[in-house]
């Protein structure tokens, strides 16, 4: 098309290697000498336990990528004792330093507490497994001198707690799925839960994992601290897109990939080191936290026996390097990128009103981004607090300007951008400090003309704004596909310069909210998509009253309704947008329905991946979601007040009661789920926080529905100018002189309506009509075309259009008549008058709205018969 730019990834990386910043000014890509030498420096730092930040672990305001291997299983004494020749531990712990390995796994014995002494004095850390999927069993049969499980585990954990070499506690690795099926998924995960809180109990800091793997999937354990997964996949494609499933699985918490590798007996050395190659380098690049590889060494003893039929290690038996260790060694060394290409200057631009309160936060995070070509716009939307004055003690530049909305402060912001991205903050978030090269590394790799990332809620920001961070209404993302998105949320989004121009930039009526759905819109009317990376985030401070909470959902309502208006085609008749994908964030609703997920097990429990399927929400276990289901709930509360005066209206009262019930569940549904941080907290303050969570569930509807109503969006809006139309089938026919395909005749007959402002939709695959012209929600009209080919290139157009009553109307009409006619019948001429009042609106409306879509039609048909006049 004319005047879009072409949008294409820069040229295709080498074998394995993935684009990635170096700092302005950095040093070259250190030696074997230089590695070995700042991994030996090390050991002072790792006295500070690791914690969860999002998406990754830090230890103190330093972020840690793990770089692993895995170490063990070996031959055990004559005691059964593993891990005793500590010689042979230290020699190995040292050669792993040396080559920039960071991190050690035991996956399959608890170590001894003098392994952890060695990795300490080798700046190591050391994932701790507690083999709980060796007693799983113990569910099925408990035999008599069964093992006590949950002691065992405890002993396992003083054994190693508070350890300064400890990264985390792994409970098990790859419970057998047959077992799990045998089992049940909830039984599993309350067994893991289980041991999990006895892990807690034991050492309150210490970080909790299980190791996963794609056999077992569909486990749902949202109480660990990080996922962990095994993952084998020879295909590059598919093990990058098989990460972006695993980062939508994990959600807001860090991704390790606990095992990875392959087997050189079978595919060489060369073949091993090259597949490593781009093994670990695809997974930092997908934005996982850690990487361990498999394994240390080809020394493997398990079952009782040396196993020898196979060679993952990166050093054999002897602990001779192979090829694939110098390979690890480099791309640990470049995690999360290797510094080998250019990257694209990007201009961070940041709008903000009064924002004083958190915009030296989000300065101060900007500061900080390890990224080599960037530039911060700061745009004081005529604030009166201290903004401006803040923004100006960074390196920031500073445009101020009168209170225009925030779309206005936006195309300020690209239009003085210098940079080919352009990528906005709001002033109530701060990044992560690899966001913008997480953003960056998109854009190189793919032609999406915007990319976004998640943004989560930080913490210590009070008791309020964490509930909040748990309520419905926040800043969300769509996803079409684990990395296509089709909604990114204003706070972190990004788009390339040359789209932002070729649009035109923001729509300027949106001041608050909404802007960033409408211009992710607009990109995808052009044919452009949007790509979303789970590492790419930033920390969002979420509304720490609910005063403010409330207010800001009336505006997100109000912004729904101005959606509406431009884009009707995107909402269907009761005023919701029908997204194409699905919403990911915390705080999403939950559905009440009584049809179950399911696991995809494949035929005999035996498929290599195993998913979760949810079912797809219904109409009816969708509605307490809808803010016009409390409009409903006030209508029904109002008829039943009129039992007052007339007592058969009482039976309102049950269908009152089934309206109120089932929003009241899914508020307490929502605040029982809720997360919070356990650690200090009192049962009483638990509980404060889960009673105010469902309070917010419950009102949250309610203050979109106010803002909807407060700008037009409701059920008795009328889509179509007031104007007489039939109310009968039309027929006509239009003689033309000039060939042309149907298709583009509707595609013309539907661009004029969208530009009137109406509300047209295509007709479906299976549909016996072309185009639908809605009125409103109780009325509307449909319109088919036939042509007929004539010689010369001559057409004969028929067109055809009738009104469309939807069931709402008339049943609504046909309830209160009846009413009407019953409360005659007792002489109850108040609520007489009242019904038969509404009786008659309901009527009034359908003729007004399918007489209006006609006329609209007819309209159309006028101008196509006149262009052919001509």
């Amino acid at each position: 098309m004319d005047g879009i730019p072409s949008l294409r990834p820069l040229p295709a990386l080498p074998l394995g290697t993935h684009a990635a910043p170096a700092l302005v000014g950095a040093a070259p890509a250190p030696t074997s000498e230089l590695v070995a030498r700042e991994t030996l420096r090390t050991p002072a730092s790792t006295a500070a336990r690791p914690r969860v930040r999002g998406k990754f672990l830090f230890v103190g305001d330093e972020k840690l990528y793990v770089r692993g291997v895995t170490y063990g299983a070996f031959e055990p004494d004559a005691e059964g004792r593993e891990y005793t020749n500590l010689a042979i531990v230290e020699r190995d712990f040292a050669q792993m330093a040396a080559n920039g390995i960071n991190t050690v796994r035991i996956p399959h014995t608890t170590p001894p507490r003098a392994l952890l002494d060695v990795a300490h004095r080798h700046g190591l850390r050391v994932m701790v497994g507690l083999s709980a999927e060796q007693y799983i069993g113990y569910l099925i049969d408990r035999p008599p001198g069964a093992p006590d499980v949950e002691a065992l585990i405890r002993a396992r954990v003083r054994a190693c707690a508070g350890h300064p070499a400890l990264l985390c506690y792994a409970l098990g690795n790859e419970i057998p799925a047959l077992l799990a099926r045998w089992l049940g998924h909830r039984k599993v995960e309350r067994y893991l839960e289980r041991l999990y809180r006895v892990v807690k109990e034991e050492d309150p800091e210490g970080l909790v994992t299980y190791v996963n793997y794609p056999t077992t999937e569909y486990l749902r354990l949202p109480f660990l601290d990080l996922i962990c997964f095994n993952v084998y996949l020879e295909s590059q494609d598919r093990f990058e897109a098989y990460l972006a499933r695993l980062q939508n699985i994990a959600g807001e918490r860090p991704l390790l990939m606990s095992e990875l590798g392959l087997d050189s007996l079978r595919n060489g050395e060369g073949g091993q080191a090259r597949s490593l190659d781009w093994q670990v380098r695809t997974a930092f690049a997908a934005g996982c936290a850690g990487v361990f590889v498999f394994s240390w060494t080809d020394e493997w003893y398990r079952h009782g026996q040396d196993v020898d039929d196979w060679a993952f290690g990166l050093t054999q038996a002897d602990r001779s390097p192979k090829p694939a260790l110098e390979t690890v060694r480099e791309a640990f060394v470049q995690a999360p990128f290797s510094p080998i290409l250019p990257w694209p200057r990007i201009s961070v631009v940041v709008c903000s009103y009064n924002g004083a309160r958190t915009m030296r936060d989000c300065c101060e995070a900007l500061r900080r981004v390890a990224y080599p070509d960037y530039e911060v716009i700061v745009v004081d939307d005529g604030s009166t607090d201290a903004t401006a004055s803040i923004a100006r003690e960074y390196d920031v530049r500073l445009i101020r300007t009168a209170n225009r909305g925030l779309s206005h402060a936006r195309n300020l912001g690209w239009q003085a951008a210098t940079g080919e991205i352009v990528a906005y903050l709001d002033d109530d978030a701060y990044p992560d400090p690899h966001w913008l090269t997480y953003l960056a590394a998109t854009f190189l790799s793919t032609s999406h003309a915007g990319v976004g990332g998640p943004n989560i809620a930080p913490s210590g920001d009070g008791a309020i704004a964490e509930c909040v961070a748990r309520a419905p209404g926040g800043p969300v993302h769509v996803l079409v596909t684990d990395r296509e998105a089709e909604h990114i949320p204003g706070c972190n989004m990004a788009f390339r310069r040359a789209c932002l121009a070729a649009i035109g930039g923001f729509d300027a009526r949106f001041r608050t909210a909404g802007d960033d759905v409408d211009f992710c819109w607009r990109l995808q009317e052009r044919g452009w998509t949007l790509g979303f990376h789970p590492a790419a985030l930033v920390w969002h401070h979420r509304r720490n009253s609910v005063r403010t909470y409330w207010r800001q959902q009336i505006g997100y309502g109000r912004a729904e309704a101005m959606l509406e208006r431009k884009w009707p085609e995107k909402y269907n008749d009761a005023g919701h947008v029908r997204w194409t994908g699905r919403m990911y964030g915390s705080g999403l609703p939950y559905v009440l329905g009584w049809r179950r997920a399911r696991v995809y097990h494949g035929v005999w429990g035996a498929a290599p991946f195993q998913s979760l399927y949810e079912p797809a929400p219904t109409l009816l276990a969708s509605l307490p979601q809808m803010p016009e289901w409390h409009l409903m709930t006030a209508v029904l509360a109002g008829i039943a007040a009129r039992g007052a005066v007339w007592s058969p209206l009482k039976f309102t009262l049950p269908l009152l009661a089934a309206a109120v019930l089932p929003s009241l569940a899914q508020a307490a549904l929502g605040g029982a789920r809720a997360r919070f941080p356990e650690r200090g907290l009192p049962w009483t303050a638990r509980l404060a926080r889960r009673l105010l969570t469902a309070a917010l569930h419950f009102i949250q509807p309610l203050a979109r529905l106010r803002g909807r109503i407060q700008e037009g969006l409701t059920p008795w809006r009328r889509r179509c100018r007031r104007r007489p139309g039939p109310l009968w089938p039309v027929t006509a026919a239009v003689w033309s002189e000039h060939w042309l395909d149907q298709d583009q005749r509707l595609r013309a007959m539907e661009t004029d309506l969208r530009v009137d402002g109406v509300c047209v939709r295509r007709g479906g695959r299976v549909a016996r009509w072309d185009l639908e012209v809605r009125g409103g929600f109780f009325g509307a009209a449909r319109l088919l075309m036939g042509v007929e080919e004539h010689a010369g290139g001559k057409q004969l157009i028929r067109v055809r259009w009738w009104p469309v009553l939807p069931a709402a109307g008339p049943l609504l009409t046909l309830v209160f008549a009846v009413l009407t006619r019953g409360a005659v019948g007792d002489h109850a001429w108040i609520a007489a008058a009242v019904l038969g009042l509404g009786a008659l609106l309901s009527a009034a409306r359908v003729v007004e709205q399918c007489s209006a879509a006609t006329a609209t039609i007819r309209e159309v048909v006028g101008r196509l018969r006149r262009s052919e006049a001509l």
